[in-house]
């Protein structure tokens, strides 16, 4: 007889506006938070341990932010078993900080004992598939809270696929019974250098296991001709533009703003959450942004 899987709900947890913690954004965060204009925020698992939590994010619970850990090694579709200390990382984070829920993504970044210092793309094979649902059934047995799988970006594709993406990203949270991180971002990149339009990447996801939305900047490669999805720019207009039509066709928890370098001051991070904000309230990105560069 099947079972469901532990946590197996999809309904996604309220979030509002977040944004991915950094150490160097934490005066900016705790400001936006103490104004009450922050519901949430991203913690990258691997950079905080569960007992040495940065005063800084426990002021931010205090003031009612809510901490999602964001695993980045659990290598979910890798041909190794999934590491059970890297699970439990995430697990004794969501405890230690009231967590409503853990996300991962579903690539592979190591073999045969080799890191590979990436996210890489799996190929969308049912083998491959066979071994993510294996891994992520295994992660989710050791978890306290629900899981959120993240599609990525890619520069390159494996030969031989035998679904799209969509059909892939769904096998995977329904065999799973997990919920969806949809990057935003990374459906627009893949669009952009892959040729399939980002529409038909959403009009197959499960939008109903929404978990909450990542948006980011990239920037174009040297020669121009692939887009790299960096988290050093502000979120360009196609991104947002897509977040809106997302947002007139499901509804979504939360939405929040990856930025890993090149970081802005105060006032333009606030300008940017707030053109985010935007895009998801109202459906269509704000004049500024509009006419704002990446």
């Amino acid at each position: 007889m099947t079972t469901s899987p532990p946590h197996a709900g999809t309904r996604g947890t309220p979030l509002g506006l977040g944004i991915g913690w950094r150490p160097e954004l934490a005066l900016a965060i705790h400001r936006r938070a103490a104004a009450g204009r922050l519901g949430f925020v991203e913690i990258i698992a691997e950079d905080v341990r569960p007992t040495a939590v940065p005063d800084a994010i426990l002021e931010l619970r205090r003031l009612g932010v809510q901490v999602v850990p964001h695993g980045v090694s659990l290598s979910l579709g890798g041909v190794d078993p999934v590491d059970r200390d890297r699970v439990k990382r995430l697990a004794d984070l969501a405890d230690r900080l009231g967590s409503p829920l853990v996300s991962e993504h579903m690539c592979f970044v190591r073999a045969g004992g080799v890191e590979s210092g990436h996210l890489l793309p799996l190929p969308r094979t049912r083998v491959a598939l066979d071994v993510l649902v294996e891994n992520t059934l295994a992660a989710r047995e050791l978890l306290p809270v629900p899981l959120a799988l993240e599609n990525i970006a890619s520069l390159v594709e494996w030969p031989g696929a035998e679904m799209t993406e969509a059909a892939f990203v769904a096998a995977a949270l329904e065999r799973t019974g997990s919920r969806l991180l949809l990057d935003v971002a990374n459906v627009w990149a893949n669009a952009r250098n892959g040729g399939t339009p980002a529409a038909d990447l959403l009009a197959g996801l499960p939008l109903d296991r929404l978990a909450y939305v990542h948006v980011a900047g990239g920037a174009d490669g040297p020669d121009d001709a692939l887009y790299h999805d960096t988290h050093t720019r502000r979120t360009p207009p196609g991104v947002l533009t897509l977040l809106a039509n997302l947002c007139r066709r499901a509804a979504i928890p939360g939405v929040m703003l990856e930025r890993d370098g090149r970081f802005p001051v105060e006032a333009e991070l606030f300008a940017e959450l707030d053109d985010i904000a935007a895009a998801a309230g109202a459906g269509v990105p704000s004049s500024t942004t509009a006419s704002g560069t990446a």
